[in-house]
């Protein structure tokens, strides 16, 4: 029984040494898994901050608002010669300046090209004066002088003239179109269209003038 138990073989050692090496290759890959774990948990926590901060940027400084323009004040001085004696002049040409104001509520600055103020009586055209280029800085307001050439003949053809002399005043409209665009970092440029209408009532007896306006801003 002990020559048997002798001759039988060993293991082979080869055997052994793979054991070892599974073993070995275990328990790095059990060491390993924690730095994975945690080299993904910080990806996806800064994935998660600059998607926050990329949310707050675009409802923020990356967001567009509307221009706002306003017609301020409108003088004609020589209006009041227009409806001396009940009647209205058809000598030359007489000024009205408006006073437009420009006011820009975004991070960036609002360029706008040249833009046209027409004034209306009677639904026709009877002056027009011209806007000229130029830019509202960041979260500022621009402030233009516009020079509207009024022709009184035109205003004098109005059937509704005699009725207007009649109540005491004087009913114009006006339309202003003014067209720019707001760019943020080159990156983000938009096309935006203000355009204002606005009904600016002449009180002949006190020779106040009233404006009301409406304001649409399109992309």
């Amino acid at each position: 029984m002990a020559e048997k138990e002798q001759a039988r073989p060993l293991a082979p050692a080869s055997y052994i040494t793979r054991s070892d090496e599974d073993q070995a290759l275990s328990d790095h890959f059990r060491l390993r898994r924690p730095s994975c774990l945690k080299c993904c948990g910080i990806a996806a926590a800064l994935f998660l901050i600059l998607a926050v901060v990329a949310l707050v940027l675009v409802f923020t400084v990356f967001h567009v608002e509307d221009p706002i323009v306003r017609m301020n004040r409108v003088q004609i001085p020589q209006l009041a010669q227009l409806v001396s004696n009940g009647t209205a002049l058809s000598g030359a040409n007489i000024t009205a300046v408006a006073d437009v104001s420009v006011k820009n509520p975004n991070a960036a600055s609002f360029r706008y090209g040249n833009s046209t103020t027409e004034l209306y009586y009677g639904g026709e055209v009877v002056g027009e004066g011209r806007i000229p280029a130029g830019k509202a800085a960041a979260r500022r307001t621009q402030r233009v002088n516009v020079t509207v050439e009024v022709v009184p003949a035109r205003i004098a053809k109005a059937p509704r003239l005699s009725s207007d002399l009649a109540a005491g005043n004087l009913t114009m409209e006006s339309y202003t179109r003014i067209d720019g665009r707001v760019k943020i970092l080159k990156i983000i440029r938009k096309h935006v269209v203000v355009r204002l209408n606005c009904t600016i009532a002449y009180v002949i007896a006190s020779g106040e003038m009233k404006e009301e306006c409406q304001r649409r801003v399109s992309f």
